[in-house]
């Protein structure tokens, strides 16, 4: 049977969380300051994404133009298009993990083991979600 933690561990934990929520704005703020940006291999596309890892530029060098190839271009944009997300995904993770205890973790594993992290799932990016989606359906 698991032991349970002391009740000065509770306390402690229940203080650094008082603490994390007392920086929920300040966390939000930064969060939303937050983005990403790529290239493509050949450094003819550039994408830059926001906070929540929505498009907010989109650069192509002309040079795509003297040979068009709509499908490498396609997969240039979305290539450079989920590397910039991963960027803001990591950040926005690292920024939620580090207003959280340690100990939190280590209980959350230890009372639900196997479960998935929440704040690993808040963050998933979309093209995760789908990829996870298409797997799932075949």
């Amino acid at each position: 049977m698991e032991e349970m933690p002391s009740r000065s561990t509770m306390e402690g934990i229940m203080a650094e969380l008082r603490k994390a929520m007392a920086s929920i704005p300040d966390t939000q703020q930064r969060l939303m300051e937050l983005s990403g940006t790529a290239w493509s291999a050949d450094r003819t596309v550039k994408v830059v994404v926001g906070p929540r890892g929505q498009l907010v530029d989109l650069e192509i060098d002309p040079r795509v133009f003297r040979r068009p190839d709509a499908y490498a271009l396609r997969s240039a944009i979305l290539t450079a298009a989920s590397q910039a997300v991963s960027q803001v995904v990591e950040k926005s993770q690292e920024l939620m993990y580090d207003q959280l205890p340690p100990e939190v973790a280590e209980l959350r594993e230890r009372f639900q083991p196997g479960r998935p992290d929440p704040v690993h799932q808040a963050f998933r990016s979309d093209a995760d979600i789908v990829a996870e989606r298409k797997v799932d359906r075949e």
